[in-house]
């Protein structure tokens, strides 16, 4: 018990340390004076963030560094990428080691104030489920009791599969990793009967396959997993500029603002709304420290929010997903941009 709370007592301190950093700093004045974006991504996940053979990183996650930095910094390129682990994200952040996270990461109770940080909001909704070799016959999570299962530290990942094995009276033996890599490296090795992490992040894994049709992925999603970006609590304008870059990738795909059609609805569009987001009327970039254009120049950045959904993960793409809970919420979907007034 006493080894425990020490334990508990130092990852506290580490964490409020942070959070001294975060209230005193200005990330906007330490991006701009360095002249570039510090993103923390994942260390490779397919469609989400992954880096070629030449270092360029692409994917869903990356859009959003990319399009902070165009809103920020005028240049999309401007941005170094970390990657960085489920374990070692959250301390990156707090320590000013990154100056935002777009990591496929679950807002929470406990991260959103016991670790002092701040979600941005929401870009992908999620949930967790399960992966198996189709030769293991089995359709159905309730099908796994006794199995060992590949699960990611240091993510929400660990307590749903225990909660979920539990409240289904199932035992398991859980196959501890550290990332996605690995967690790929493991389970094509056979050391687990099933992977389990967020669904998205299990589509993604079986496209880099070889033979993705040998594997299936369970119809259960045992939770809430909403992804969005962090930023460091108590630097409240980055975090305002965080999220409504955020929002105005959202809200562009819902005003029919595309990267093909920006600079037309830039100069006749009548749309009072469409005006203020694209800096044609009012003074919303003042107000975050940032000049007329700076919603124009993120959309622009990689398009609006369904473009980067459609070329980076999107039913037409190797990781094959719908846009379910993510469509607009016009279309039944949740995803819903706070207005630009």
């Amino acid at each position: 018990m006493t080894r425990s709370v020490f334990i508990g007592a130092t990852a506290a301190a580490a964490m409020l340390a942070g959070a001294g950093y975060a209230a005193e700093g200005d990330t906007l004045a330490d991006v701009t004076g360095r002249d570039q974006l510090i993103c923390g991504v994942n260390a490779g996940l397919v469609g989400f963030a992954s880096p070629d053979a030449n270092g360029n990183w692409t994917g869903f996650d990356i859009a959003v560094c990319k399009a902070i930095a165009a809103a920020v910094l005028s240049d999309p390129a401007k941005v170094k990428y970390v990657p960085t682990t489920g374990q070692t994200r959250f301390t990156a952040l707090a320590s000013g080691e990154v100056d935002v996270l777009a990591r496929n990461s679950t807002w929470t109770f406990s991260r959103d104030t016991d670790l002092t940080l701040d979600f941005a909001g929401i870009n992908y909704y999620d949930g967790q489920g399960f992966m198996v070799p189709r030769s293991l016959g089995v359709s159905s999570a309730k099908e796994l009791d006794g199995a060992t299962i590949c699960v990611q530290t240091g993510t929400t990942t660990e307590l749903n599969l225990a909660d979920y094995f539990n409240a289904n009276n199932m035992s398991y033996q859980p196959v501890n990793i550290d990332s996605n890599a690995e967690g790929e490296q493991q389970y094509m090795a056979g050391a687990c009967d099933a992977y389990t992490t967020d669904a998205s992040g299990l589509a993604a894994t079986r496209a880099a396959f070889a033979s993705p049709s040998d594997h299936i992925i369970l119809p259960e999603i045992i939770s809430k997993e909403p992804l969005g970006p962090v930023v460091r609590h108590g630097d409240n304008n980055w975090g305002d500029i965080v999220r409504w870059t955020l929002y105005a990738l959202i809200a562009a795909e819902e005003y029919g603002v595309t990267s093909a059609n920006i600079e037309e609805l830039a100069s006749n569009s009548e749309n009072p709304e469409v005006q203020r987001l694209l800096g044609t009327t009012g003074d919303l970039g003042a107000m975050i420290g940032l000049d007329a254009e700076w919603a124009k120049r993120a959309i622009k950045a990689g398009g609006n929010y369904g473009e980067i959904f459609a070329k980076t993960i999107g039913e037409e793409t190797p990781i094959g997903l719908a846009r379910g809970l993510n469509a607009q919420w016009t279309q039944g979907g949740l995803m819903y941009a706070m207005p630009f007034r």
